[in-house]
């Protein structure tokens, strides 16, 4: 019974992992890939953001890369059109799997993004990745709904893969553009720090409306014991996606 329960668990946690971006927000590579080789068995995802990828540059995403991860590149590109899509196609090309663009910037810099993506990507001979387009930040709590309607659709008329939103927004998300990849950042435990998201979720709260990708830093790597700490929202994930 022990081990068919440890088989179990197992799989569940290989079910979990492709659902969970570690963020590295740190600013120094050494540290960053320490993280991220500590809590690989939970996390399949590595979210690079503007405090490492100021730090580290476009090196850190091989890096990553090579550990086993796909990479998601938090850089809320906002520029204008031409400057965007020259930057994304760099990006495209290193083989990033996630990049996030501004939907305030407008629907001309969001499709360029999402063109130049896809074109370095294709050129590299790299899997497509996914352009997402952040929607209304987890720090801003009273943003009106009608704001983040028109910004997901921007998103989806754009041709965005995904957009990025919190957990509580999820079910406008979802009535905008159902198609979309939805990505949920401040995820907590339970009884953690909420930090400076005033809007955020557990794990099996944000599964249960729709998330397909989560992303949790603070919640885990400044836990007591990170581990533990990664493996209870596994857990419970992993109890979500089962109906449990």
């Amino acid at each position: 019974m022990v081990g068919k329960a440890r088989e179990r668990s197992a799989q569940g946690q290989e079910a979990v992992r492709p659902r969970l971006a570690l963020a590295l927000d740190v600013d120094d590579s050494v540290l960053a890939m320490r993280w991220a080789m500590r809590l690989r068995p939970w996390f399949g995802v590595a979210k690079v953001g503007l405090e490492l990828f100021s730090a580290a540059g476009p090196a850190a995403i091989g890096a990553l890369a090579d550990g086993g991860f796909k990479v998601f590149i938090d850089l809320k590109i906002a520029d204008i059109p031409n400057t965007s899509r020259k930057a994304a196609r760099v990006l495209g090309a290193l083989g990033v799997s996630y990049l996030t663009v501004h939907t305030f910037a407008g629907r001309p810099t969001l499709e360029a993004t999402a063109q130049g993506l896809a074109e370095g990507a294709e050129r590299a001979g790299l899997p497509a990745p996914v352009a997402l387009g952040v929607t209304i930040l987890t720090s801003e709590v009273d943003a009106p709904v009608d704001l983040l309607r028109a910004r997901v659709a921007s998103a989806r008329d754009a041709a965005c893969g995904g957009v990025v939103c919190a957990a509580p927004d999820l079910g406008e998300v979802k009535l905008v553009a159902p198609e979309l990849l939805t990505v949920v950042p401040g995820i907590r435990l339970a009884e953690a720090d909420k930090h400076d998201h005033g809007r955020w979720a557990t794990a099996g709260q944000a599964f249960r409306r729709g998330a397909d990708l989560l992303v949790i830093g603070r919640a885990v790597t400044e836990a007591p014991d990170p581990e533990r700490a990664a493996a209870a929202i596994v857990e419970e994930l992993s109890a979500a996606l089962s109906g449990r």
